[in-house]
């Protein structure tokens, strides 16, 4: 069944037009053709999310449970990540930002792009559910649910880290910037499904969650530290304050150009709806890196189905 999730995945991304930029931006896709994993549910790796991410991560069974859908064993479940990587088009002009007196923006593509990208991601999870229900299983989403929520406390973190799901799936691991070096590279996006369909599970080639990044792996590269224009990332590691400060400050730059363009989006934190939200990202340490269509530690491409 996994092989017939990637080809249906595969058309939904050629065809749909909800994977397509506004025509004054070219009017090609925004992604290129899908990755799966596929971790169960019982993996021990769920529990570890609570001490690595946060006490109020979910696993699988916790989000199906939330859900509605009852108790079953958590053997009985598997978790479907997908990785959307953008186009090469979108790679490459975002390698070119907007440089203003004080600081930088991001290539008005890119923002754009990572803008439109939510309805598509919520379609794909929204498909992916159909695929699995029209062959008699349940799936759910643990994004679109209601137990997902960031939780903002002295740190802040999601019950449902897209990032870490699909880690668990062995699709990737994390690199000094703690993006997911996949073996699409760290330029992506990320959704799952969680379902009781019989999958075959994606192992992981490593549980080191930074072997594919060159700095931890051979103590070289270096060139998100280079790329961050928040001084968020140091060899110490990342910073996700001083990140979020960034993208606050590209927000209030970015969303008055692009505004009559730009899909507004509500958003739960600490459990409560926030609305108008307009996500035009940052994502520096992810251009121009040599981690950003690739994984750099793989000797050679990989299909993972």
């Amino acid at each position: 069944m996994n092989e017939n999730l990637l080809e249906f995945l595969k058309g939904k991304f050629e065809n749909s037009n909800l994977n397509r930029l506004p025509e004054n931006y070219g009017g090609g896709k925004i992604f290129s053709h899908p990755l799966i994993g596929i971790a169960q549910g019982s993996d021990p790796i769920f529990q570890k999310f609570k001490e690595t991410v946060g006490p109020e991560h979910l696993t699988p069974l916790e989000i199906w449970m939330a859900s509605g859908q009852g108790q079953v064993p958590a053997s009985d479940l598997h978790t479907v990540s997908i990785i959307f990587p953008f186009t090469d088009n979108i790679r490459k002009e975002s390698n070119t930002p907007i440089t203003l007196p004080k600081m930088i923006l991001p290539a008005e593509i890119y923002s754009v792009a990572r803008n439109f990208a939510k309805d598509f991601r919520n379609y794909i999870m929204s498909q992916t559910i159909d695929f699995f229900q029209n062959k008699g299983f349940t799936a759910i989403s643990g994004k679109l649910s209601d137990a997902y929520t960031l939780v903002a406390k002295k740190d802040f973190y999601s019950t449902w880290s897209e990032n870490h799901v699909a880690f668990a799936a062995g699709l990737g691991t994390f690199g000094l910037h703690e993006g997911l070096i996949t073996e699409a590279g760290c330029n992506i996006r990320l959704a799952s499904v969680i379902t009781n369909a019989p999958l075959t599970v994606t192992p992981r080639k490593s549980d080191e969650p930074y072997a594919n990044c060159l700095y931890f792996a051979k103590g070289t590269c270096r060139d998100c530290i280079k790329k961050c224009p928040a001084n968020a990332i140091t060899e110490k590691g990342y910073d996700k304050t001083k990140c979020n400060r960034y993208r606050v400050k590209v927000a209030r730059e970015m969303v008055p150009r692009l505004r009559s363009i730009l899909k507004s989006y509500s958003r739960r934190i600490n459990w409560k709806y926030k609305a108008h939200n307009f996500p035009v990202g940052c994502e520096f340490c992810q251009f121009g890196v040599q981690c950003m269509d690739k994984n750099p530690m793989a000797s050679r491409y990989i299909d993972w189905y």
